[in-house]
């Protein structure tokens, strides 16, 4: 199922607390982004208990239940895990990775609140969750049927979200830091090959198994953790930017000119994440209109004409990759910039091109 209107996580708990208390949610969202997490919190916020069932791991008869005899008659007796006498979340994650048998065994307890002759009780909210298809997950299609029991909303990662939460969880100061500087990174589309990929939970593990070896971590044990969690080319910035943390090597000071662009072969790996930072910066400061650049605006980009002219002497390739276009092909800084660059930097504009 494809988005056409996304919520973050600071939105979602203001749309549950008015939907899913009149109606089921399927919570749509890539794998690593909370939606687990989040509907806990949810569930607490309300004062109900939160039940999780994985539709994964059920068979039919773990939700109907078996017959019993009543008075002669027979009826389903259904899980104590389902059947409750105080209100509840019902939460039923990876519902459409479940069989076919099960996402139907789910119709009644979705539309009517029951199953068999138990009713959920008033106040209970039922909310399920998955992964898309297009996320290389496990996922199977949802019966028409069953997509028209639910209200859907998709869930997208949020940096500014997770980077308030991760300042007052405990995360790892270096990944708080970090992913200030490089929110892009905060998470990226899972590949269609077994790999790991980056996710607010990807991070978070890094930053459990970051705190259990402590701030002596060796660069190389960091690499076979952040390697093992991340998306290479994050992981590989990451790397570098613990080294200039530990090195007092960041991009300020090479703009202020208290310390040269590394040089050396075995640091090219944070030469290319300053020169990624640095490409950021610029977007990010850089005036779109040169009339209205600020003193601080033109001082910043004659600044970095000439930190662009020593980086070329050094490596063409990272200097091509500060004024590269944007993964549409369009210019990623401003024109006049470019413009500028190409007349008093034909070599790095003429390879670039």
């Amino acid at each position: 199922m494809q988005a056409t209107v996304t919520v973050t996580p600071a939105q979602l708990p203001g749309v549950l607390l008015h939907v899913a208390v009149v109606r089921p949610v399927f919570l749509w969202g890539a794998p690593g982004i909370g939606k687990s997490s989040l509907v806990r919190d949810f569930a607490d916020a309300l004062g109900l208990e939160c039940v999780t069932m994985l539709g994964t791991q059920l068979a039919p008869e773990d939700l109907i239940g078996v017959p019993e005899l009543v008075g002669g008659r027979s009826r389903f007796a259904p899980p104590e895990t389902i059947a409750r006498d105080e209100p509840y979340c019902l939460f039923l994650d990876e519902l459409n990775a479940s069989a076919p048998e099960v996402q139907k065994a789910f119709y009644s307890l979705i539309l009517d609140r029951r199953i068999g002759a138990y009713e959920l009780p008033a106040g209970s909210v039922v909310i399920g969750a998955g992964n898309r298809a297009t996320d290389n997950a496990l996922a199977r299609p949802m019966a028409s049927a069953l997509v028209n029991r639910l209200v859907h909303v998709h869930l997208r990662a949020s940096a500014t979200d997770w980077l308030t939460w991760a300042t007052g969880n405990g995360i790892h100061p270096w990944i708080v830091e970090y992913l200030t500087q490089r929110p892009d990174h905060l998470w990226s589309a899972p590949p269609k090959t077994e790999e790991p990929f980056s996710s607010p939970r990807a991070w978070h593990m890094l930053s459990d198994v970051m705190h259990s070896y402590g701030d002596g971590i060796d660069d190389d044990t960091l690499a076979l953790l952040a390697f093992g969690t991340l998306t290479t080319a994050h992981a590989s910035a990451f790397r570098a930017y613990v080294k200039t943390v530990r090195h007092a090597y960041d991009l300020d000071a090479v703009l202020k000119g208290d310390v040269p662009w590394p040089r050396a072969p075995e640091e090219r790996d944070l030469l290319y994440f300053l020169s990624e930072t640095f490409r950021a910066r610029l977007m990010k400061e850089l005036p779109a209109d040169k009339r209205g650049a600020s003193s601080r605006g033109r001082d910043l980009a004659f600044r970095a004409k000439t930190l662009l002219v020593e980086l070329a002497e050094i490596s063409l390739e990272c200097a091509q990759l500060v004024i590269a276009n944007d993964a549409n092909g369009a210019p990623a800084l401003p024109t006049w910039f470019l413009v500028e660059v190409g007349r008093d930097l034909p070599r790095l504009v003429a390879a670039r091109n």
